[in-house]
């Protein structure tokens, strides 16, 4: 499986920003969905994830501003994120399973 994360980049705080991970490979479906971020010197930490039933968490940092979903069609995951702040900003990571994708920079300016 390879996934590709596409989506980030510059916006004010208040904006929106919507990041992807696609997969390639087969059983897509049955594989959990979590985006993570990181910044510099701190360790990574679950965003939110979505597992093949549809079961859903959020950080409770996001909670009401991030929407993650899933298109098993187009095995492609999604995180919509909106009234994002400075502090959201990071490179965020998806992971499929024990996948991980490559990361994307979002960078939140006050």
């Amino acid at each position: 499986v390879q996934l590709q994360a596409s989506g980030g980049g510059l916006v004010q705080a208040g904006g929106s920003l919507r990041l992807s991970c696609a997969a390639s490979g087969s059983s897509f479906s049955i594989y959990v969905i979590a985006w993570y971020r990181q910044t510099p010197g701190k360790q990574r930490e679950l965003v939110a994830g979505i597992t093949n039933g549809g079961a859903i968490n959020y950080a409770d940092s996001v909670k009401g501003r991030f929407t993650i979903s899933r298109d098993n069609a187009k095995n492609t995951g999604y995180l919509q994120m909106n009234s994002l702040k400075p502090e959201d900003t990071a490179v965020y990571y998806c992971r499929l399973g024990s996948f991980w994708g490559q990361g994307t920079l979002v960078t939140v300016s006050s």
